[in-house]
């Protein structure tokens, strides 16, 4: 879902990409199933769970401002927060944060992200070799 305007481009090349809007609509999903937990929550899961879920969306566009080899690490370091999001969406189901259908939701939406970012890895990858020294911003014309 992209909330930008399809006429006007983004002056923050990361908004372009599918990833980051399917990061920020994580973060909401993450902060609506786990309100009023924090509370409760004497382990500190609630809290680590919304922490990280916004962590991907935050190294896309950290990453985004950098040469490729740099964006492509800070895009690894979006999958590493992805995985750790799958650790508390099993403890948050096992502490009866969430039920079984939305750590399932939650699951999936972690997968297609996951699936998302290792294609713009691999793509930028493959380009980072024809232009090493070219160090703006721009990235391939995919749909991610």
């Amino acid at each position: 879902m992209n909330h930008q305007n399809q006429t006007t481009p983004a002056f923050f090349r990361f908004e372009d990409l599918r990833i980051y809007h399917k990061a920020l609509d994580y973060i909401l999903w993450v902060k609506d199933h786990l309100a009023g937990h924090e509370a409760f929550d004497s382990s500190g899961i609630a809290n680590a769970f919304n922490e990280t879920a916004r962590h991907i969306a935050l190294n896309i566009a950290e990453g985004s401002a950098r040469n490729k080899a740099q964006f492509i690490y800070h895009l690894k370091i979006s999958k590493s927060a992805i995985r750790t999001c799958v650790v508390y969406g099993t403890l948050a189901l096992r502490e009866n944060m969430i039920d079984e259908q939305a750590e399932f939701e939650s699951r999936n939406q972690l997968m297609e992200m996951t699936k998302m970012l290792g294609a713009l890895i691999t793509s930028l990858q493959k380009n980072q070799s024809q232009s090493d020294e070219n160090e703006d911003d721009s990235y391939p014309q995919k749909n991610w």
